[in-house]
């Protein structure tokens, strides 16, 4: 495994993610309080883009189809899909599962994953 750089460091204000396709895979680079953090692209219950959901307490990840949330750090299910009610007759099709997380370093302005 090595590193590929996946953007700039200003392609991510603080407080929010961004999707990038880095050496072929797409994936969602955070800015968080604690630094810049990478994980899978699509959620891991229904595969919604995890991008177009929302960084809820500057440490998970909603799902914005059924609000699953997720670790940024760990990709650790934190809550698993809950919206709308009645959407868990799902889980036995999907079981909880977490995220892929990747590995960043940050080199001067640039982020840089390692896959």
């Amino acid at each position: 495994m090595k590193f590929y750089q996946a953007c700039k460091t200003h392609d991510v204000p603080l407080g929010e993610m961004r999707a990038f396709r880095v050496n072929g895979k797409q994936l969602v680079i955070y800015h968080i309080g604690t630094g810049y953090y990478a994980s899978q692209a699509n959620c891991t219950h229904m595969f919604a883009p995890l991008a177009r959901g929302k960084i809820i307490d500057d440490c998970m990840v909603q799902c914005p189809l059924h609000r699953a949330r997720f670790d940024i750090a760990s990709g650790a299910v934190k809550e698993w899909a809950n919206f709308p009610p009645g959407i868990q007759l799902l889980d036995v099709l999907r079981a909880k599962k977490k995220l892929v997380t990747f590995a960043v370093d940050v080199r001067e302005d640039e982020v840089f994953v390692r896959l």
